[in-house]
């Protein structure tokens, strides 16, 4: 693990194993396999903040750092960086260990921003960011 990297002491939004069905031919987990599952983490906390019903509609930043292997355990993280009228930016990164390892690599990050939508799938207001000046 690198002096920059210090994986969230916080509890992760998602937990999983990388299975040989989410790998390409070289062993290599698809990028698209661990988007969609950061795409998850990003919709717990947009939907529990804005209590309700939220769709993604942009991904910005996506960097992948390190390959995921199989068997790796993979833990992506999520949290609230900023809340406009009816849509929600949350920071996601996804970090990997060896399944027989303590060291952790960050694999991947991006920002996923979401907006809240009505049961017409019309935008919706959602509440201001706990603690906001």
């Amino acid at each position: 693990m690198g002096d920059d990297e210090v994986m969230p002491t916080v509890a992760p939004a998602i937990r999983i194993t990388a299975m040989p069905a989410d790998a390409n031919p070289y062993g290599d987990i698809f990028g698209g396999w661990l988007m969609g599952h950061m795409d998850m983490a990003a919709g717990v906390v947009a939907s529990r903040h804005s209590k309700g019903r939220a769709v993604t509609v942009a991904v910005e930043g996506m960097k992948f750092h390190h390959p995921v292997f199989v068997g790796d355990d993979v833990s992506v993280f999520a949290h609230l960086v900023s809340v406009g009228t009816t849509s929600m930016t949350i920071d996601v990164e996804a970090w990997r260990r060896a399944r027989h390892s303590e060291d952790t690599h960050k694999v991947t990050q991006a920002k996923f921003v979401f907006v809240a939508i009505d049961e017409e799938r019309h935008p919706r207001r959602v509440p201001p960011m706990e603690n906001a000046a």
